[in-house]
């Protein structure tokens, strides 16, 4: 659907390009190539996250950029007990992940005092503790791992 909306959107500027043949439209640099080209970058790029549960078994999944971790656990039917149950408004800590210390050091924002208020109610917090709600994938996180603690605290009960 979006690849289709997109497309219309190049077809009619390209259309405009060719039906106005004023000099002042072709300085504002309406190109066809350059429309062309471009439509690939309006689709979003791929991030693959690797959820470690305390059992050890690994399950990879692919997010696109901008969604959080618990998108990427929503979207990908990935079946982890009790993960999630607020839906991402941060009142319950069910969605806490656990970082490698690279990998939290990668991260492009430091956690809220809301988050850090759930994570207090978090099982088994550690100093790479964060809620997966309010991590935002980026390119940047490509290859990311993550633990899922053996129990989850919903802080609503």
């Amino acid at each position: 659907m979006i690849r289709l909306i997109n497309s219309r959107v190049v077809t009619n500027l390209a259309k405009q390009f060719v039906n106005n043949t004023s000099l002042q439209s072709r300085r504002k640099g309406l190109d066809i190539r350059t429309l062309c080209t471009s439509l690939p970058k309006l689709q979003k790029e791929e991030v693959e996250v690797t959820f470690v549960r305390a059992s050890g078994e690994r399950i990879k999944a692919k997010g696109k950029v901008g969604d959080t971790l618990l998108d990427v656990v929503v979207n990908n039917n990935i079946d982890l007990d009790g993960f999630g149950a607020c839906e991402g408004t941060l009142t319950c800590s069910t969605c806490h992940l656990i970082f490698s210390k690279p990998d939290f050091d990668k991260l492009p924002e430091k956690p809220s005092d809301e988050e850090l208020d759930m994570l207090d109610l978090a099982y088994d917090l550690t100093d790479t503790s964060r809620l997966g709600c309010q991590i935002t994938l980026s390119k940047d996180l490509n290859g990311l791992e993550v633990k899922v603690p053996a129990t989850v605290n919903d802080a609503r009960s």
